[in-house]
C-alpha cells in the first residue's frame, strides 16, 4: 500500500461512523430543544405575572384617587344605565394613567362609544402590559355583530379580565336600558366597588385574571371595552368562576391561560397568585366573591 493510500484511509469516514454521529446530534438536540422551550415559557410566564402585578398596582393607585375601584365598564345612555355599552370604556382603560399611560389615555373619547371612529386608533393600540407573551391570541382582531357573522368592529387584543364573580357574565346579555348588571365580584356595570365592601378579605379576593382561550376557537378579549351591539361583547373584558380554570367545558366567559397547570390572578391587595386547575370549584367560587362571607384559607 502506498503513502497515498495509506493517507486517504486516516482521513476517511465510514458509513456507519457518520450514522453514529447523526444519531448522536440528533439525540442532543432532541435533550436541548425541551429546555430551551421551558426556559422561554419561564421567561413569558415571569412576564405574565409581572403584568398583572404592574395592573394591581395601579388598581390601588386609581383606588387612592378615586375611593373606588374602576367600573367593570360605564355604559350611560340618556342619563340611564345602558347593557349595551354606549360608553363602554373598561376597567382596563380607566387605569391607564396608573401605568404610565397617560398620554394615549387622553387620546380615549370617553363621550362616544368605543367603536366610534373618533376611537379607532386608540381601541387598536396594542398594549404590552395587556398581553402576555404566552397568549397565541392575534393582536388585533374583529368583532361581529350580535348573533351574526358580519364584521363590524375591529379592536386590539387583550390577555386579562376583570373577575365579575360567581354569577356568569352571560346573564348580561339582552338586558335592555335600565336593567341592572351588577354581580358579587369586583367589576360589572358602573360598578364602584371600594376595598372597604370587600369584606371577605383583599388578600383572598380575586380581582384579574388570564382570559386567553385557543385561536381555533375564535374567541378573543380586549382591554378596550364592550363595543355595542358587538357579539358577547361584555364576555371580552369581564371573566366569571363559572368552572375551574382550563377546564374542558370552558366558555368565552370563563379563566384560560396557555400556562402548564392552571392561571394568574391578581388578589385584591395587588398580589399575583397561580391559581391551579385543580382548586376545588367551591373554593375558587368564593374567591371571586368579594362579600359572601366566605372563609377562604388555602387555595
Amino acid at each position: 500500500m502506498n503513502r497515498r493510500t495509506m493517507q486517504r484511509t486516516r482521513n476517511g469516514f465510514t458509513l456507519i461512523e457518520l450514522l453514529v454521529v447523526i444519531a448522536i446530534i440528533a439525540v442532543l438536540i432532541g435533550l436541548l430543544l425541551p429546555a430551551v422551550q421551558q426556559a422561554r415559557e419561564a421567561a413569558r410566564r415571569s412576564q405574565c405575572r409581572n403584568n398583572l402585578k404592574q395592573i394591581g398596582l395601579a388598581l390601588h393607585s386609581y383606588h387612592d384617587s378615586n375611593n373606588a375601584l374602576p367600573p367593570g365598564w360605564f355604559g350611560i345612555t340618556a342619563a340611564q344605565p345602558d347593557v349595551n355599552g354606549l360608553n363602554g370604556w373598561s376597567w382596563s382603560a380607566r387605569i391607564l394613567p396608573q401605568l404610565e399611560g397617560s398620554p394615549f389615555f387622553k387620546t380615549l373619547n370617553f363621550n362616544v362609544k368605543v367603536g366610534d371612529p373618533m376611537n379607532a386608533t386608540a381601541r387598536l393600540t396594542v398594549l404590552p402590559y395587556f398581553r402576555c407573551p404566552s397568549d397565541l391570541a392575534p393582536e388585533r382582531w374583529t368583532i361581529n355583530a350580535a348573533g351574526t357573522a358580519t364584521p363590524m368592529t375591529d379592536v386590539a387584543g387583550a390577555s386579562y379580565a376583570g373577575v365579575f364573580g360567581k354569577d356568569e357574565v352571560d346573564d348580561c346579555d339582552g338586558l335592555g336600558p335600565g336593567s341592572p348588571c351588577s354581580s358579587d365580584g369586583a367589576f360589572f356595570l358602573n360598578s364602584a366597588v371600594r376595598f372597604a365592601q370587600v369584606r371577605d378579605g383583599l388578600s383572598t379576593t380575586l380581582m384579574v385574571g388570564e382570559h386567553q382561550t385557543r385561536p381555533a376557537s375564535g374567541w378573543y378579549y380586549t382591554w378596550s371595552g364592550v363595543i355595542a351591539g358587538g357579539d358577547r361583547a361584555i364576555v371580552r373584558i369581564l371573566g366569571d368562576t363559572d368552572v375551574t380554570p382550563n377546564h374542558d367545558d370552558l366558555h368565552l366567559d370563563e379563566f384560560a391561560s396557555y400556562h402548564n397547570g392552571g392561571c394568574h390572578f391578581t388578589m385584591g391587595d395587588g398580589s399575583v397568585h397561580f391559581v391551579a386547575n385543580t382548586v376545588n370549584l367551591s373554593v375558587y367560587r368564593n374567591l371571586s366573591s368579594r362579600a359572601g362571607n366566605d372563609v377562604v384559607n388555602e387555595f
